[in-house]
């Protein structure tokens, strides 16, 4: 499977998925330290990958999402953004909302 290919795989079969540096409880860079503590904040599971450990997906995903930096959220197949959107959303109580959305329309067992 080709890098693009794992990518959409990620992205259908996550409802949730961060793609950031380092993971939520280890975060590598600031950007992905308030995007992974913004997300955790809405209480639900969610996946993430790290890039720094994934260098295909780190070169790749910027041009499959035509989006250029990490962190990246991403929701129901959607990009919601990186750091700055993500953060303004959980501000103003919209990430919470989408991600409980989403969370509650996934089958129990996920």
């Amino acid at each position: 499977m080709d890098t693009i290919e794992a990518i959409k795989q990620q992205i259908e079969s996550n409802p949730i998925i961060l793609y950031m540096k380092g993971s939520p409880n280890q975060p590598q860079c600031g950007f992905s330290a308030r995007t992974s503590q913004a997300v955790m904040a809405c209480g639900e599971r969610f996946a993430f990958v790290d890039v720094l450990a994934n260098p295909e997906i780190r070169a790749k995903l910027p041009e499959y999402a035509n989006w250029p930096t990490f962190p990246q959220l991403w929701v129901n197949g959607e990009l919601i953004g990186g750091c700055d959107i993500v953060c303004e959303m959980h501000e103003s109580g919209e990430l919470q909302t989408l991600i409980k959305e989403v969370a509650a329309a996934q089958p129990a067992d996920k």
